[in-house]
């Protein structure tokens, strides 16, 4: 029997080998282990795939309730990863040793822990500049009320119509992280809170320039009832002055710390300052002769009638301009109008700089083109522009983006030896802000009050240019960045000057900090 066994397993192996089949209709044994196989292959590759997308899933709800729970995994991870990475090199590597890997980045400082009080939602509203402040200040409100933030939606229904979101133009994981002692921010609001789900926020735009004791008082009540509120307008609605002082350390630990522009504008707009740098010193001029500014403004200096015409009709065009008739020639006497390209010639020369000096233009398309820069051109032969400096195919990927635009020109005017703004807009107010941080760089706040019958004088032939460059000089002494003390107006806080143009609270220590006193280890350049 034992024998008749064995021949019977020969038997049957014999068959496997020569590719026998059995009777009956049966698939032939090795056809029948390749369909096993591909059973088991295709069971394991659905398996992976249904681990994986539970995998996903997992990572975003987590990265929904708390998003820094996973911070210190993935930078572990990518941590390895690198160290691998280096080690494989340095074990191929024959000819020379491997460069030493770069030191790996500060810890992360712990999460404050606080119960939140709800969600707030902000819609920020205006340009670049104007949006940066409002996010310092909802970043303060969303600390003072113990809340958590979303991170903030950018404006895309204004003049600009720029589709930017906040992480197209701020590196919105350094944001989170940055803050993370202070406010817990997370990305997007949680979906039992979406109008999708039925869920209906409080919208409203807070009082303006309030300060902490309205958030607390009329702000903070409502959370009972409403889980999320949404603001729906941003601009200027935390006062400048009387706010306690670690608040006012927050608004600036938010401007000059945690809003960092994404890799791509950083990278792009440090090019822009080494090409400039390596022709020597340069002149930022922000000449704001653009149209939305004379549109709003309804300043028409050195147009056309034509020209003038148009920009009337398109202030008429949208309902948050002005639509009543505007006298140009009374806004320019009070100071109200930008400096036109002709003016701003005139001014610069005043102000001592030479025909050869480097100027950068830090604005959009001037309103009338490179006609209007005729004489400012010829005044100071070495205007370059973003345009004149980057290749087409560099600049490609910001095109119809004007936040992005402007985020490169902010840069270039942060870097430069000299700011000039030839109108005190938002970016004007925190280009010099960010300069006074960074050491009283030197910025001519120039006075077009005192500069409009100055110039009408000269072009008059009433005042002579030795009388137009010494009136020009003494005006300006005392307008070029150095410390000083923000001016307080009681019950008139737009008249006021602005917390982010002179952040006085943040650019000494001490509690006690007198910007003009020797204390201040400032130097004005």
């Amino acid at each position: 029997m034992e024998v008749r066994s064995s021949d019977a397993v020969r038997s049957i192996g014999d068959k496997i080998a020569s590719g026998g089949g059995g009777g009956g209709g049966s698939p032939p044994l090795p056809a029948a282990i390749a369909r096993k196989r591909l059973q088991v292959w295709f069971i394991r590759v659905c398996s992976s795939i249904v681990l994986w997308t539970c995998l996903v899933q997992l990572v975003a709800v987590c990265e929904l309730w708390h998003p820094h729970l996973l911070a210190g995994i993935t930078s572990r991870i990518s941590s390895s990863a690198e160290l691998n990475v280096d080690e494989e090199a340095r074990l191929h590597s024959s000819s020379s040793p491997s460069p030493s890997p770069p030191p790996p980045p500060p810890p992360l400082a712990p999460p404050r822990k606080y119960t939140s009080n709800g969600f707030l939602r902000v819609s920020c509203n205006g340009g670049l500049n104007q949006m940066r402040a409002a996010i310092c200040d909802m970043v303060t409100v969303a600390r003072l009320l113990n809340l958590t933030l979303v991170v903030p939606e950018l404006d895309k229904t204004s003049f600009w119509a720029d589709p930017s979101n906040f992480n197209d133009i701020f590196d919105v994981r350094h944001f989170i992280d940055s803050l993370r002692d202070e406010v817990r921010i997370i990305k997007r609001i949680p979906k039992r809170f979406n109008r999708q789900h039925g869920f209906i926020p409080l919208e409203m735009p807070p009082v303006s320039w309030s300060n902490e004791k309205y958030y607390l008082q009329q702000i903070l009540p409502l959370f009972g009832k409403h889980k999320v509120l949404h603001f729906n307008k941003t601009d200027a609605r935390l006062a400048n002055n009387g706010i306690p002082l670690d608040l006012q350390k927050l608004r600036c630990r938010v401007n000059f710390q945690a809003l960092k522009f994404t890799p791509q504008i950083e990278t792009l707009g440090y090019k822009l300052v080494r090409m400039l740098q390596e022709k020597g010193p340069f002149v930022a001029l922000h000449l704001r002769y653009e149209m939305d500014m004379l549109a709003f403004s309804g300043c028409t200096q050195g147009c056309t009638k034509e020209e003038a015409e148009v920009l009337k009709q398109m202030r008429y065009q949208y309902p948050w301009w002005r639509e009543k008739e505007i006298v140009s020639e009374e806004r320019r006497s009070q100071g109200l109008c930008p400096l036109t390209p002709e003016e701003a010639a005139l001014i610069l020369q005043a102000l001592g700089f030479g025909k050869d000096t480097q100027i950068y233009i830090a604005a959009g398309e001037i309103y009338g083109s490179e006609r209007r820069l005729a004489v400012l051109r010829a005044a100071f032969p070495n205007i370059v522009k973003k345009e004149m400096l980057l290749a087409p195919a560099e600049l490609q990927q910001f095109q119809n983006h004007s936040s992005q635009m402007a985020a490169l020109d902010f840069m270039v005017s942060v870097a430069s030896n000299t700011f000039i703004p030839t109108y005190d807009g938002n970016m004007a107010k925190v280009v010099e802000g960010h300069r006074r941080y960074l050491g009283f760089k030197k910025t001519i706040l120039l006075d077009r009050k005192s500069l409009v019958p100055l110039l009408d004088m000269h072009h008059n032939r009433t005042l002579s240019w030795n009388e137009f460059v010494a009136a020009v000089a003494s005006v300006h002494e005392k307008r070029m960045g150095q410390p000083t003390h923000r001016r307080v107006i009681v019950d008139k806080p737009k008249e006021e000057d602005y917390f982010y143009a002179n952040p006085q609270e943040c650019l000494c220590e001490g509690t006690n900090c007198d910007l003009l006193g020797h204390g201040n280890s400032s130097k004005t350049n």
